[in-house]
C-alpha cells in the first residue's frame, strides 16, 4: 500500500502498545495501517517484579528499582521518531496520542513537524499556556481527587526515581476508585481486563516549558482533537480548555474537533467508533 498514511499510536501513563489490539483490528478491517509504540519502559521493557505476582510482597515493592527510572520525556519522544522516520518512508503518518500519551506527541511535533502529516489527541493532554502538571491545580480539574489512588501507590516516588502503582489490588476501595475514573462505563469484566494490561511503573518526567506546543513548528502540523464526553479522569473541562488555548496560539490552524461518547478507556474496548473517525480524517 504505497503512499497510504499509517496511523502511529502512542499510549498513555501505565498502559502500553498492547491496549491498543482491537483498535488497531478496526482500523486493519477498514483498510488502514497502524503501528501500536511501547515507549521506553513499557510493553516487553517493563518491570513487573515477582513481588507484584500473588501473594504480593509489598515491602519488597516500596523498593525494588524499575527499568523506567530516569525515562525522560525527551527519551519518549526520540523513540516515537524513530518509528515516524521508518513509517514515513512508505507515506503519510498520523500521531495519535490517548492522555499522557498527548505529552509525547507534542514533544515529537515540537522538535520534528516535518515528520508529521496530522497529529490526534484522544483526551490527551495538549499543554499550551500551562506546564502539564499545573493544570491540575486549574478550576477543570477541580472534580478529580488527586488523592484517590494514594491507597495503591507503592514506595516513595522520589526514592525509586518513578510511580508504582498496584493494579493488582483486590481492594473494594481502589477498584472502585480505578472503575470511576477511567471506565465507569464498561463492565466488570471489561474494566478489570484492561486493568490486567497497565503496567505498575511510570516515569516521571511531565515536560516543562520547553515541551509546551510550539507554534513555529507544532503549529505547522494539521492537528485534531477527539475529546471523550464522560471522561472522569480528564474532564471535558479540561480538554476544552486546552483545544481553545492552542486554537488561540495558532488561529490559522485551530483544531479540528469530534466528540466520541464514553469514559477515558471506552473508546479502546469498545473502538468502532474512534476507528471511523480516523478513518475518516484520511479519507480520500
Amino acid at each position: 500500500m504505497p503512499n497510504a498514511p499509517t496511523f502511529i499510536l502512542v499510549h498513555g501513563a501505565f498502559a502500553n502498545s498492547f491496549s491498543f489490539a482491537p483498535l488497531q483490528a478496526e482500523l486493519g478491517l477498514l483498510g488502514h495501517r497502524s503501528v501500536a509504540v511501547d515507549l521506553p519502559g513499557h510493553g516487553f521493557e517493563a518491570t513487573f517484579p515477582a513481588a507484584y505476582q500473588a501473594p504480593q510482597d509489598f515491602a519488597a515493592l516500596a523498593t525494588e528499582p524499575g527499568a523506567i527510572k530516569g525515562v525522560t520525556l525527551a527519551d519518549n519522544a526520540a523513540r516515537v521518531i524513530e518509528v515516524l522516520e521508518r513509517a514515513g518512508r512508505n507515506g503519510p503518518t498520523v500521531l495519535v496520542g490517548h492522555s499522557r500519551g498527548g505529552a509525547t506527541i507534542t514533544a515529537v511535533a515540537n522538535a520534528r513537524p516535518d515528520l508529521v502529516d496530522r497529529l490526534v489527541y484522544v483526551s490527551a493532554w495538549c499543554a499550551v499556556d500551562l506546564n502539564l502538571g499545573d493544570y491540575y491545580a486549574e478550576p477543570e480539574m477541580a472534580e478529580v481527587d488527586p488523592t484517590a489512588f494514594a491507597s495503591s501507590l507503592l514506595g516513595n516516588p522520589a526514592e525509586l526515581g518513578l510511580l508504582r502503582t498496584n493494579f493488582r489490588t483486590a481492594d473494594p476501595a481502589a477498584l472502585t476508585a480505578f472503575k470511576e475514573a477511567f471506565a465507569a462505563d464498561l463492565t466488570d469484566d471489561e474494566f478489570r481486563t484492561f486493568l490486567n494490561t497497565f503496567q505498575p511503573d511510570e516515569n516521571l518526567d511531565v515536560g516543562t516549558d520547553a515541551d509546551r506546543v510550539q507554534a513555529a513548528t507544532w503549529g505547522r502540523v494539521p492537528h485534531t482533537y477527539v475529546r471523550l464526553d464522560a471522561d472522569a479522569s480528564m474532564p471535558p473541562a479540561v480538554q476544552d480548555r486546552m483545544i481553545r488555548e492552542a486554537d488561540a496560539l495558532t488561529p490559522d490552524n485551530p483544531f479540528d474537533v469530534h466528540t466520541l461518547a464514553g469514559s477515558h478507556l471506552r473508546w479502546l474496548v469498545h473502538p468502532g467508533p474512534a476507528a471511523a473517525v480516523l478513518a475518516g480524517l484520511v479519507a480520500d
